[in-house]
C-alpha cells in the first residue's frame, strides 16, 4: 500500500467523513442556537455525497494509506440507513477501524445494527453529568438520561465507548471531577477536550480555555493519575490512567499543547469537500471528481492535495489569527 506524506512528513492515516450537517442538539461550541435557528438553511439532500460516492472516496483514500474512518456530522445517526454504509466501509481493503461520533440519543435504536455492520466504537459527546448544566449546553434542554441510555445500549451491543467532554471555563469546568467520578470504573474512556476556536460562531476566547495542565492537576489531586504512552502514532489525546487501576482518561489539548506535528487526519464534508485541517478556511471540491471520473483521477487529486499540505494552525494560533481567520464551522466539517 502506498504511503503519501505532506510537506512536514506526516502520513495520511485517518479520514473523517460527515454524512449530514444537521443535528438534534444545538451545543454552544458547535451549533449555537442563535445562529442555527429555525430559519437556518441546511444543505439540500441532493448535495450530500451518496453512499456509493463515500465508498469511492474511502477506497481511494485507503490506497494512499488511510486505515481508519470516522463517521461524523452533525449527528450522523440522522442519516438514513447508516449501518449499510458502515458495512460497506468495513469491507474495503486496508480499512481496519470504522468509528462513529454521536450524541448517543439514537443509539438505543441503532446500536445493535451498527455493531452487526462492523462498527468498532462510538465517541459520545457529553459535556456534563449535571442535568441542568447539560440541558443548557446542548441548547435543546435534553437531559442526560437519553445520552446515558444510549451509552448503555452501545456497551450492551459490544461497542467500545469513549466520552468526549468539551471543557469551557465558567460554563462546565466544575464538571471535570464529577464526570470522572461518574465514569470511573465503567469501562469507558472519558476524554476532556480543550475548548477550540473551530469556526467563527462559538464565541471562543483564550481565557475560556481550561488547559490540559489544569485538568490533569485537578484529576490528580482528587483521584491520582499518571501518564501512559500513546496507543499509536498521531493519537490526539494525552493518556492518563487512574493509579487505582480503575480505568483511564485522555486530554485533547489543541490549544495549550499542539499536536500538529503528528496530525494524520483529513476531513470530508457532507457535500464532498476535502479539508486538511480542522481549522481550514477552504476545502478542495471532490464532488465532481467523485461523480464523473475514475478512481485513478480521484487518487491523483487526493495525493496532490496531501503532498502540498502544510497546515499547522494550532502551532501558529494567535489573537490575530483567531480574530481575522474565517474558518469552516464544526457542524459542517465534522469535528
Amino acid at each position: 500500500m502506498a504511503s503519501v506524506k505532506d510537506t512536514l512528513g506526516r502520513p495520511l492515516r485517518d479520514i473523517r467523513i460527515s454524512v449530514t450537517d444537521q443535528c438534534n442538539f444545538r451545543c454552544s461550541y458547535c451549533m449555537p442556537a442563535e445562529i442555527f435557528g429555525p430559519d437556518y438553511t441546511f444543505l439540500p439532500k441532493e448535495e450530500y455525497l451518496t453512499f456509493d460516492e463515500i465508498v469511492k472516496v474511502v477506497e481511494v483514500s485507503a490506497s494512499l494509506g488511510v486505515e481508519k474512518v470516522r463517521i461524523t456530522g452533525g449527528e450522523p445517526l440522522l442519516r438514513k440507513d447508516l449501518p449499510i454504509l458502515i458495512e460497506r466501509l468495513n469491507k474495503i481493503s486496508g480499512i481496519h477501524d470504522v468509528a462513529l461520533t454521536t450524541n448517543a440519543v439514537f443509539l438505543p435504536k441503532h446500536a445493535e445494527a451498527l455493531k452487526k455492520a462492523g462498527l468498532k466504537r462510538v465517541n459520545v459527546s457529553l459535556d456534563a453529568i449535571d442535568e441542568d448544566v447539560f440541558k443548557k449546553m446542548n441548547g435543546r434542554s435534553v437531559g442526560i438520561k437519553p445520552v446515558l441510555k444510549g451509552i448503555k445500549a452501545a456497551q450492551s451491543a459490544g461497542l467500545g465507548v469513549k466520552i468526549n467532554m468539551v471543557v469551557q471555563k465558567g460554563v462546565n469546568d466544575h464538571q471535570i471531577v464529577p464526570m470522572a467520578a461518574y465514569f470511573k470504573g465503567k469501562n469507558v474512556t472519558l476524554r476532556y477536550i480543550e475548548f477550540m476556536d473551530v469556526g467563527c460562531t462559538n464565541g471562543w476566547k483564550f481565557d475560556s480555555v481550561v488547559t490540559k495542565t489544569e485538568i490533569v492537576s485537578l484529576l490528580d489531586s482528587h483521584f491520582g493519575v499518571k501518564p501512559i504512552d500513546a496507543a499509536y502514532y498521531g493519537e490526539v489525546a494525552s493518556r492518563y490512567e487512574f493509579i487505582d487501576g480503575s480505568g483511564e482518561v485522555g486530554v485533547i489539548s489543541s490549544v495549550s499543547h499542539s499536536f500538529c506535528q503528528s496530525c494524520t487526519r483529513a476531513r470530508v464534508s457532507v457535500d464532498g469537500k476535502l479539508y486538511t485541517c480542522l481549522f481550514a478556511t477552504k476545502g478542495h471540491d471532490l464532488k465532481a471528481l467523485v461523480r464523473g471520473t475514475s478512481n485513478d483521477e480521484l487518487e491523483h487529486l487526493l495525493k496532490e492535495v496531501w503532498q502540498a499540505r502544510k497546515d499547522r494552525y494550532s502551532d501558529e494560533r494567535t489573537e490575530e489569527t483567531v480574530a481575522n481567520r474565517s474558518k469552516i464551522e464544526m457542524s459542517y466539517i465534522g469535528g
